[in-house]
């Protein structure tokens, strides 16, 4: 019964670990970009990307940032550069 009730929770509620795992695969099999691929997913899903936010993890928010000052939307910043 426990097992049936945590099923029904991961399948209603999305975790952080969860969301990013999902980007990955998106990205590496669709070949596209973080930020294409959270709005890939979002659409997909039918999930508000107002409520992304809180669902990106760490390494992911790092992945996005590189990424935003590669294609300019983020002045970039004289740290080492994250290597993928």
């Amino acid at each position: 019964m426990e097992n049936e009730l945590e099923k029904a929770l991961e399948n209603k509620f999305i975790s952080s670990a969860k969301f990013s795992e999902e980007i990955e695969k998106i990205v590496s099999s669709q070949k596209i970009n973080y930020i294409d691929a959270i709005v890939f997913y979002c659409e997909e899903n039918t999930i508000d990307l107002e409520s992304i936010p809180k669902l990106i993890s760490k390494p992911l928010k790092e992945k996005i940032k590189y990424e935003a000052m590669e294609l300019n939307f983020l002045k970039k910043t004289s740290r080492a550069k994250l290597i993928f």
